[in-house]
């Protein structure tokens, strides 16, 4: 379908309808077998998405179970005081953050299973060097070199998925593919609660099994992934050519003739100047602070209410299993109604109610405060995934998805710095200024949210007065206007 939608939780208002009726109009002359469509789908899922969330399961173990690594003894055994755990957490995020971008032009010119099978390999090689590091120096430079080779995985599996679907089934596949971070949320626990336990053997701590078992299962999987991941759909091995076609129709169809396929100095403005690139970054950024404080420091509160190591590191797990389970759900409810700002918005006051509760917490008992930790993990998890694909939703041509998934994911990541940076030692068990920031960091996303879904409504109606019509009086730039293009309905 080339104009998607969006659907209130109640009934249609005036413009909805109207976006009905242009819907109606435009896909009369496109008909589907709809049994095929769904084979289609189901061969998609089976074939796109199982290698691309077990890729993205150990980019985000790898990347974060320093969390895990520094209650089994990291800082001691490295001689770290102060800040320098804080700063081997944000020193990742300067090149992942530099190099998103540039990954992503690059990965739209080479087969993505190349591309992802080659940064997996050198990624994890970097992480088997952070167990066998003697220095805190050591240990920042792995974490670069980790940082940067990672840089173009989460981007590019976010382009890629969102170059199979349609727009409104990408929110649950996408989910789907996001819940491998939260799934390493909990895994990391258990695996560093049974690795922990070769503490000694060859002489090394259970800390630097941690990252080498770890870091040895990432390269390993990286070799498989050039034969398991898939590229483009025009030159996906996995489909014939009945199921290629029916899948590139359905995707032009759905796009209509909002394509940006030349990146010529015209397109390259376009996407310079959108907007919605901009305010979904901010989005990104305000939510992705609270994703990262919990994978970094959830281990050292929990094991700080009390518990020993071993304790915490399982106690971590059931956060992260509601958190899979409610992200799902959101899923689910966002693409059947076609729209993501509501469901942005209940899983930033589920979290800030947690947050709340966490800086009230000298008045609380033991189990309120490990409640509190099943409101701020799941509420983030319910709004980070829906930001990607609400984004995802409002682009449209193959260059413009690469670049807004990359700046998107890129720039919004210096909440990742953030987030290293405000969970002070100092400060322990309270962390007033890590639960403080991280609350005023969510509604840093609920305006950019409120911003994004206010304003894709009036740029909708000025599309229906046909206020954006002159646009394809350039008949040079007229076919590659990507979401631009008059005809395209934009996602709230």
């Amino acid at each position: 379908m080339p104009v998607t939608s969006t659907l209130s939780l109640e009934k249609p208002t005036s413009d909805q309808l109207v976006e009905h009726a242009v819907l109606d109009k435009r896909s009369d002359s496109i008909q589907h077998d709809p049994a095929a469509e769904k084979r289609l789908l189901l061969k998609c899922d089976l074939y796109v998405l199982p290698p691309l969330f077990v890729l993205f399961l150990l980019a985000f173990l790898d990347r974060t179970n320093i969390g895990n690594a520094r209650i089994q003894g990291l800082t001691t055994d490295l001689n770290m005081h102060g800040s320098d755990y804080n700063i081997a957490l944000f020193i990742f995020f300067i090149p992942y953050i530099l190099f998103e971008i540039p990954s992503n032009i690059i990965i739209k010119r080479v087969a993505p299973s190349t591309w992802l099978s080659a940064i997996m390999i050198l990624w994890g090689i970097a992480t088997i060097g952070q167990g066998l590091v003697n220095t805190f120096g050591g240990l920042v430079a792995c974490r670069v070199l980790v940082g940067f080779f990672e840089a173009g995985l989460f981007p590019g599996c976010v382009y890629l998925i969102s170059m199979y679907y349609k727009r409104f089934e990408l929110q649950w596949r996408l989910s789907l593919f996001f819940t491998a971070s939260i799934i390493a949320g909990g895994f990391g626990g258990l695996f560093a609660y049974a690795l922990a336990n070769m503490a000694g053997i060859g002489g090394y701590g259970g800390w630097r099994w941690i990252f080498v078992i770890e870091g040895l299962l990432t390269f390993g999987v990286g070799i498989a992934a050039k034969f398991w991941v898939v590229d483009w759909p025009e030159t996906a091995k996995f489909l014939n050519d009945e199921e290629r076609a029916l899948l590139i129709d359905r995707l032009a169809a759905d796009s209509g003739d909002a394509t940006m396929d030349r990146l010529d100095k015209a397109a390259t403005k376009r996407i310079m100047k959108d907007w919605k690139i901009y305010i979904g970054t901010v989005m990104y950024f305000g939510i992705v602070n609270t994703g990262y404080a919990g994978s970094f420091f959830i281990p050292t509160i929990i094991k700080e209410m009390g518990f020993t190591s071993a304790a915490a590191q399982v106690r971590s797990i059931p956060i992260y299993v509601v958190a899979t389970i409610t992200a799902l759900i959101a899923a689910v409810l966002t693409d059947r109604f076609r729209h993501r700002y509501t469901f942005c918005m209940i899983g930033l006051v589920i979290s800030s109610i947690g947050y709340i509760l966490l800086l009230c917490q000298s008045h609380l008992s033991t189990g309120a405060k490990y409640f509190a930790l099943f409101l701020v993990v799941p509420g983030g998890y319910i709004t980070q995934p829906i930001t990607l694909a609400w984004v995802s939703n409002t682009m449209s041509g193959h260059y413009k998805r690469s670049v807004a998934a990359a700046v998107q994911v890129g720039f919004g990541n210096i909440g990742g710095i953030i987030a290293s940076n405000v969970f002070l030692d100092r400060e322990k068990p309270r962390y007033p200024t890590g639960y403080g920031v991280s609350l005023g960091m969510l509604w840093i996303c609920g305006v950019a949210c409120t911003t994004m879904f206010f304003l894709v409504k009036r740029e909708n109606r000025k599309r229906e007065r046909g206020d954006r019509d002159y646009r394809l009086q350039h008949p040079t730039d007229a076919d590659n206007l990507g979401d631009d293009h008059p005809h395209f309905r934009l996602t709230t």
